[in-house]
């Protein structure tokens, strides 16, 4: 970082009045020069700077060479010693005269070193017109002259300063100004120095009143993995406090990063993402602290960063831990490599609320494991920490004297677009750049939007994907630009902590617990049964569904925004999934690898567990299924997202822009649609034809292994990790909750979908009393309004009081006559009754601890 000479001169003048007012210390203003203007320059332009503070403040002028000789005058190989030491000694006997006090009164350094010095003025051979004395105050110098060596600057031919030694015993030029390069950076932190342990190379023992060298501690690596950010940084902070050198590094492995057994960490879209969050990040430590980061690429990161601690002399590297399985596994590799190398790897937690690891289900029991609140159940019982309070940004950061090299961004290969056979490039990722802001400030950004305006619609309105009534903070919590805790934080403090939002970060929490305890989870069925499910292979279906032509408006517009800025909302997501799953009967693997490709938010856990839930194959049976064109009433009831992503229909009216197909050919014509041309035919026609398929495919597994089925509830049962069996047999009811197989393995009950345990029971009926496909709402308000008018208007509460009777009556009726009770018509679309214990989020996990 360049910053203009005539800031970094004021800088130095207000530093100066700062030292002279009281405010800091000289070893705090010889730090602050260190920090503005870097070892080499501070080494020849300090006696300079400091000159006019002898006349003021000759006790400190003298401390502060005495703090430059001592930081520099440890050499005496180095073949500028000589003209330093002439030039302080000089300037210490001008202090002297100026206020006729000895020598030994202004400053500590002892007489026999002055007086070695002063000879070497008198025999220096550019000075042996001038005389040198220690007890008299007579000057034999030319008066108007400073007969002393200045080391100064030299101005050149293209008028730019430069460092250039000394000025021959002449004064500098009046338009001399100070030359500042990218080597300038600020240094915060000072090592207090050993009072008694001499140095061993037979240097001079330190005064104890002089800081340390900051540079001369052994650097600390920051490592930057998914938590590109300054503010709520445990790794960064940590590093700080060792008051050492801060090297920030990002290394990239793509094998390692990407992950095994077709995991597809990394896609397309989050790579590009990582491009730019990388550079907005490394922007922020040029300008900000005058730092960067040290970027590698290497197959294994394990062996780069052996490579940087030996070139670096780092004896620690800080972390913030991740927690993919292959991730953790890399990470214990490399602690036990550095240990044995003297080198102390620390990590940190951050990436999410509780860390996964220590989550236990010990005193709760594994029945209902999979749902979010048996999770926050484990969590309120179980934490090992608090979730704690957000960390402040650094002020500053040290900086080290030697830098590592660093390969260019652009090498990492991270948002490379492809070509085409002529050679022009594929901009694929154009309305990604356009739609995002990929730094730290535009995290803080979104969620300020949201909690300032979206925040009041979200509880009832946040599957509109028309409006902007979510947070969009998705991308940024995957890359750690804002971690969890401060969104927990800023929601709770803005008064405006909506459980449902925040119950989310409770969901985020539960796919990396799940990941730990099944590490297969983005490749393997948790359910053993569902390995052998008959999925349909229709790549043409496939092909349709990735490029949003699939016939269905609202799925298309999804589809197609997921291409273009990939992103699209929590409801649209759950549209495509139950489309690809119960109407294409495509295997849940493929949604998965897609979104992994297309996100920039695309998460291992998160993606495979809720491709698993929705491919009916996890540990919660979502009990319900969004129908493409229902689905529309609640996403998009006026049909302006479709007329946004499918702009060929924007001409259709509102009643059939979600299905075409119904629309009169003549409307068709005005509208300047034509089917099976400028907008495609539906790939699927009759759709609950192709979703009983799926239901029938999901019964003739489930009898092909009743092993894996519950004799007693129904429920579908999974194998318990061994670790987690351990917790579970430590408390009281452990053993309840789990049934031992004739193989001997145990078994799990888990949450099964009420529609299938029906159907396994009557597979050949058609009228199925679980049915989990949703009707859309035109409005979530639409209830409400309804219980209004029932309130204050006349007719409509005469009516609505009418229909309690008869409702009164006919219970009655039921109860004497022994006969069960109708089925309340208003609760046939709710995901889960509201008597289920997992349907409601303890609030107690959101209470802040101290």
């Amino acid at each position: 970082m360049r910053m203009e000479t005539t800031g970094l001169e004021a800088e130095i003048e207000t530093a100066k009045r700062q030292l002279l007012a009281g405010e800091v210390e000289a070893e705090e203003f010889f730090c602050m020069l260190l920090s503005l203007l870097g070892e080499r320059r501070t080494r020849t332009l300090l006696p300079n700077i400091i000159q006019p503070l002898s006349p003021r403040s000759p006790a400190l002028h003298s401390q502060l060479l005495l703090l430059h000789q001592q930081y520099y005058l440890q050499e005496p190989s180095d073949p500028h010693d000589e003209e330093l030491e002439i030039a302080i000694a000089l300037s210490l006997q001008e202090a002297s005269h100026s206020l006729d006090v000895p020598l030994g009164d202004t400053c500590s350094i002892s007489k026999a070193s002055f007086t070695d010095a002063a000879k070497k003025v008198t025999a220096h051979p550019g000075n042996t017109g001038y005389k040198t004395s220690l007890n008299t105050k007579e000057d034999t110098r030319p008066s108007g002259e400073l007969s002393k060596a200045r080391v100064g600057l030299h101005i050149s031919d293209h008028g730019k300063s430069d460092v250039d030694g000394v000025y021959n015993g002449q004064p500098e030029p009046e338009d001399c100004v100070l030359n500042t390069g990218d080597d300038i950076y600020p240094i915060d932190s000072f090592r207090k120095p050993n009072k008694t342990k001499k140095n061993r190379r037979g240097r001079r023992r330190r005064n104890a009143s002089v800081p340390g060298c900051p540079v001369a501690k052994k650097p600390v690596l920051v490592w930057f993995r998914r938590d590109l950010r300054l503010y709520d940084n445990p790794a960064l902070v940590a590093a700080l406090e060792l008051g050492a050198p801060v090297i920030p590094v990002f290394l990239w492995s793509l094998n390692e990063e990407t992950g095994q057994n077709f995991t597809l960490a990394t896609g397309g879209a989050t790579k590009f993402w990582l491009h730019h969050a990388l550079f907005q990040l490394n922007q922020s430590l040029i300008h900000t602290f005058g730092s960067h980061i040290v970027f590698r690429v290497n197959p294994s990161c394990a062996d780069e960063l052996v490579s940087l601690v030996r070139e670096t002399g780092a004896d620690t590297v800080i972390v913030n831990a991740v927690y993919e399985p292959w991730l953790k596994e890399r990470d214990d590799l490399i602690s036990e490599i550095l240990k044995r190398q003297k080198v102390t790897f620390k990590s940190c937690h951050s990436y999410c609320l509780y860390e996964p690891y220590s989550v236990s289900t010990e005193g709760v029991g594994l029945r209902g494991i999979g749902s979010v609140s048996h999770f926050v159940s484990c969590c309120k019982r179980n934490a090992s920490a608090p979730i704690g309070t957000p960390l402040e940004a650094p002020s500053s950061l040290p900086i080290p004297s030697f830098w590592p090299e660093s390969v260019d961004l652009d090498n990492l290969n991270l948002a490379k677009m492809p070509r085409r056979k002529d050679g022009s490039e594929i901009d694929w990722a154009a309305t990604i750049r356009k739609s995002w802001d990929f730094s730290e400030d535009g995290a803080y950004t979104c969620l300020g939007n949201f909690l300032e305006d979206g925040i009041k619609h979200y509880d009832k309105e946040s599957g509109r994907a028309d409006k902007p009534y979510t947070s969009h903070i998705s991308p940024y919590l995957h890359f750690g630009q804002i971690s969890p805790r401060t969104v927990l934080h800023e929601a709770h403090f803005t008064k405006k902590s909506v459980p449902k939002f925040l119950r989310k970060l409770a969901w985020r929490d539960l796919a990396y617990w799940l990941l730990v305890l099944f590490p297969d989870l983005h490749v393997e069925p948790v359910r053993p049964a569902y390995k052998s499910q008959r999925w349909s292979s229709d790549q043409n279906h496939l092909r349709a569904w990735q490029k949003g032509l699939t016939g269905y408006p609202l799925v298309d517009a999804a589809m197609r925004e997921l291409w273009l800025t990939g992103w699209m909302c929590n409801y649209s997501r759950h549209v495509v999934a139950s489309f690809l799953v119960a109407y294409l009967h495509l295997h849940w693997i493929h949604g998965y690898r897609w979104f992994q490709d297309t996100l920039v938010d695309a998460d291992v856990a998160i993606n495979a567990m809720m491709w698993q839930n929705g491919g009916m194959s996890g540990l919660d049976h979502w009990n319900f299924v969004m129908h493409p064109v229902d689905a529309a009433l609640t996403c998009d009831p006026y049909g302006s997202y479709v007329r946004k992503w499918c702009p060929e229909l924007a001409a259709l009216p509102d009643e059939y822009i979600h299905k075409p197909w119904k629309c009169a050919p003549s409307q068709l014509r005005r509208a300047g649609v034509t089917l099976g041309e400028n907008y495609p035919h539906r790939i699927v026609v009759d759709l609950e034809d192709k979703r009983e398929q799926s239901l029938r495919d999901v019964v003739e597994v489930r009898k092909k292994y009743p092993e894996y089925t519950d004799k007693v509830s129904g429920s579908d049962m999974v194998p318990v990790p061994d670790h987690l069996l351990a917790l579970t047999f430590s408390c009281p009811d452990g053993e309840d909750d789990v049934i031992r197989s004739r193989t001997g393995r145990f078994l799990l009950p888990v949450i099964t979908r009420k529609e299938f345990k029906y159907k396994t029971l009557q597979p050949e009926s058609k009228d199925n009393p679980y049915n989990t496909v949703l009707k859309g709402y035109v409005s979530r308000k639409r209830d409400e309004t309804i219980a209004y008018m029932n309130e204050r208007h006349f007719t409509a509460s005469t009516i609505h009081e009418g229909a309690q009777l008869h409702e009164r009556r006919e219970r009655t009726a039921r109860i004497m006559e022994g006969l069960p009770q109708p089925r309340d018509p208003t609760k046939t679309n709710r995901r889960t009754p509201r008597s289920d214990p997992f349907s409601i989020i303890p609030p107690a996990y959101f209470h802040l601890a101290n």
